[in-house]
Parts: C-alpha cells; sequence; structure tokens
C-alpha cells in the first residue's frame, strides 16, 4: 500500500534544534583575516570571482574580531604579536573558530627562531590547519569546508583555552 502525504507533510520538516543551529552556523560563517605576510595576500584570491568563498557561505569578512565567527590566522606571527593575536581572538564571542592557514601560522614556517611563534596553537586552540607556503585558494577552500563539516558535527560550542 502507497502511503499518501498530505499537504502538511509537504511543506513542513522536522529536526533538532541543535542540529538547525550547527546547520545555520555551519552556512553563514564570518571571517576575520589576521593577514600579516604572503598567506594574507593570497586569501584575497578566495574571496575573490575565482575561487569565490560566497558559494559556502563565507564571504562577509569582517573589519572586527567583535562581529566575526571565525579568525583566520593568514602568516608569520612574531613573538611580539602572539598576545595581540590572543587579544583578537577573545574579543570573538562565542561560538568562535580559528584556521591556521600557512605553514607559518601551523608551526613557525621555515622562522625556527626566537622571535617568530612556532605555531598559533601556543596562544589560541585552533580548528584547521591548511597547509603550504603559501597554500593555494582550493586548499583554503577545503580547510573551509572541513571546518564547516567539524561545525556541523558539533552539538555545542567547545570551551575555549584559559
Amino acid at each position: 500500500m502507497k502511503h499518501q502525504t498530505s499537504a502538511l507533510e509537504q511543506i513542513l520538516f522536522t529536526t533538532r534544534l541543535t542540529d538547525l543551529l550547527a546547520w545555520a552556523r555551519k552556512n553563514s560563517l564570518w571571517p576575520y583575516v589576521f593577514g600579516t605576510a604572503c598567506c594574507g595576500i593570497e586569501y584575497m584570491s578566495v574571496v575573490g570571482p575565482k575561487h569565490d568563498a560566497a558559494r559556502f557561505g563565507a564571504e562577509v569578512v569582517r573589519f572586527s574580531p567583535r562581529q566575526a565567527d571565525l579568525l583566520i590566522v593568514a602568516g608569520t606571527i612574531s613573538e611580539k604579536m602572539g598576545p595581540v593575536v590572543k587579544k583578537v581572538y577573545e574579543q570573538m564571542s562565542e561560538p568562535k573558530w580559528v584556521m591556521a592557514m600557512g605553514a607559518c601560522a601551523a608551526s613557525g614556517g621555515f622562522y625556527r627562531a626566537y622571535h617568530v611563534l612556532q605555531g598559533v596553537d601556543q596562544v589560541m586552540p585552533v580548528d584547521i590547519y591548511v597547509a603550504g607556503c603559501p597554500p593555494t585558494p582550493e586548499a583554503v577552500l577545503a580547510g573551509l569546508l572541513m571546518l564547516q563539516q567539524k561545525i556541523q558535527s558539533e552539538a555545542r560550542p567547545r570551551k575555549t583555552m584559559a
């Protein structure tokens, strides 16, 4: 026997509130780019017309960390800049995520010296690492998609580093 769908079943769907919030967060990321070097320049092509991060809901680049939920650390972070980027992170409201874009943000890159932070994860939690020097726009978009999958699977915002 064939199941008959009512008009109400055709226009309504049910879900859990946490799933709806995760879907909305995933598809409306507002990035704040902390660009300090080559990766900061490379990020411009990610939001340009050829690669178009807007397809994935991340086109609203913010100019204040208070309005952003995704911090993209793009480039070399010196030891003196470590507290600054941490302060930027702390100004963001929950839930928030961090992407380390490029070798320098992830591990200090080829700067193995006293004056360069050997990875931004020393001052804040990092959700996604995008490899490259600088990473290609396609790699950054792949990282963005991985982050979206992570956000979709999170039941609630995670705790921040103390």
